[in-house]
């Protein structure tokens, strides 16, 4: 399967797809807000401790108090309490996958929240899950920072080895090189890319992480509280550390400034992989000349038509989403169990692939059409599964009920895409959802960009509902100034209230 990573870069908004064989995965966004701070490290204080729930609030800064459940809570950070958080595979006496945190060692969940901090207390805490709709953070005091070739994990003094490396002779080659060279009693894992690597580069960044977080330490001493200690890396670095290195073939970039930044990113952690990086100059719009815009747009929709003229529809809820399956316009050729097990079978193939690509998480609940043979049922669930097994995030599926229902869960860290790119609908008073006025912006944004050359005129003029115009002429004017610049033509708005919010115009005019 040939994969490949595509940037596209504008002057608020970063996006980065995964492709396997042409088709997109895989969409991350980053406008620069606190929708994806996951990984970032405070110094905050304790504003409420909540015996009842055995969980604190902590002000890290941002609007809502961030969540640290007791179980997150490990000495790091707190200065007087002993180390006893480990990584699930020293309870299971296994190895771990790279980065993965578990639950203390069941011996002492006894302790009470009430004993391990006080209210106005300074902690040293991780995002663990960024902000979710009406949710803060969660927040973890168990850190991990993660390099080219191990995850540093200081309340902890496991090493611990990848899973995916399976060559046993490597794996101790890779575990003692750790226990030989560490310094402190910290806690390690040994992550994929270092297959093979020479004892030299792991050495060297045990020393580099060691740093940081020594580095860290000495900022949470003299910081304010609250404040931002650590930021964890940019989306298209991120997309370059776990994406490119370990399965990417080709990393194409539509800005200049991002390659450069990218190329000396690799030049410090991995050259050899420079050669796959390649600077997009086309005449149009990255995504669109991948062909990506349409399945982005399907992604946001509720419902999502099959090929046979079946469908699905995509609900989502405070507490789970709900997935259901239709025949639709699909009749059939033979009888109506076989219509169903068709329609069942691609469905199974369509909800896999949007799942990941909407990067839906927590519980997931799927309405199967009703099968009577239960043969059917098991090709169906084992349909599913393996369907599942190109996503990465961790997925749990139980086998399907009587009532044809299969239910899972799928590891969240951030909000799904639809959450990302559309906001509440105002015009429904909440109750649907529409693209949000900022992603109207940046819609208008791409495409004077893709008709800029086919624009004949001094000026460019938008059309849009008084509400987008607003937006452009204020928060988003640095948009209308960079393309005003990048062409050399004079931008005018005119607000239309007629116009639907997601409605708008361009076209160019002459100068009076």
């Amino acid at each position: 399967m040939y994969k490949q990573l595509i940037i596209n870069v504008t002057e608020r908004e970063t996006r980065v797809a995964l492709l396997e064989d042409g088709t997109i995965v895989e969409l991350h966004v980053d406008r620069g807000d606190d929708a994806h701070i996951a990984g970032n490290i405070y110094k905050g204080r304790v504003v409420r401790v909540l015996p009842g729930m055995q969980a604190a609030f902590v002000d890290i800064g941002l609007s809502q108090a961030a969540f640290l459940y007791v179980d997150d809570v490990a000495a790091e950070g707190l200065g007087e309490i002993e180390r006893f958080f480990a990584l699930r595979a020293e309870e299971a006496g296994g190895d771990a996958e790279e980065g993965e945190l578990l639950a203390p060692p069941a011996r002492r969940r006894d302790i009470p929240i009430e004993e391990l901090l006080v209210e106005g207390q300074d902690v040293l805490v991780q995002v663990a899950k960024s902000p979710m709709g009406t949710k803060g953070a969660r927040i973890s005091s168990q850190i991990a920072l993660p390099g080219r070739f191990l995850v540093l994990m200081p309340s902890s003094s496991h090493v611990g080895v990848s899973r995916r490396i399976e060559d046993e002779a490597e794996r101790q080659r890779l575990r003692q090189i750790v226990l030989d060279h560490r310094q402190e009693n910290y806690g390690y894992i040994v992550r994929t890319a270092a297959e093979g690597e020479g004892e030299e580069k792991i050495v060297y960044e045990m020393g580099f992480l060691n740093n940081l977080w020594a580095d860290i330490r000495r900022r949470f001493e003299n910081a304010p509280s609250p404040s931002l200690l650590y930021k964890d890396l940019a989306v298209s670095l991120r997309a370059v550390r776990d994406l490119l290195i370990h399965e990417a073939e080709k990393l194409v970039i539509d800005s200049r400034p991002t390659y450069e930044a990218v190329l000396s990113f690799l030049d410090t952690y991995m050259p050899a992989l420079k050669e796959r990086v390649l600077f997009y100059e086309g005449p149009e719009p990255i995504f669109d000349a991948y062909n990506l815009e349409g399945d982005i747009s399907r992604a946001l929709k509720r419902k999502v038509w099959l090929k046979s003229g079946g469908y699905i529809l995509i609900e989502h809820t405070e507490a789970l989403t709900a997935i259901d399956v239709n025949t639709g316009r699909y009749v059939g050729k033979h009888n109506l169990e076989e219509t169903i097990l068709k329609t069942n079978l691609e469905a199974v193939k369509e909800i896999a692939y949007q799942i990941r690509l909407r990067d839906i998480g927590g519980i997931i609940i799927i309405d199967f059409i009703d099968m009577e043979k239960k043969s059917n049922q098991e090709r169906v669930f084992t349909a599913f599964r393996e369907a599942l097994k190109r996503d990465k995030s961790k997925t749990h599926v139980l086998p399907m009920s009587e009532m044809g229902l299969i239910q899972m869960t799928r590891k969240r860290t951030h909000e799904p895409l639809p959450r990302v790119l559309c906001e509440p609908c105002f015009y429904c008073e909440g109750e649907g959802w529409i693209v949000s006025r900022q992603s109207v912006c940046y819609n208008i944004h791409r495409e004077i960009l893709r008709s800029a050359a086919d624009l004949m005129g001094d000026r460019i003029v938008i059309r849009a509902n008084p509400q987008v115009a607003d937006l452009l002429h204020g928060e988003e004017r640095q948009l209308v100034t960079a393309l005003e610049r990048a062409l050399g033509r004079t931008i005018v708005i005119y607000p239309e209230p007629q116009f639907h919010i997601e409605q708008f115009e361009v076209f160019a005019s002459c100068e009076a």
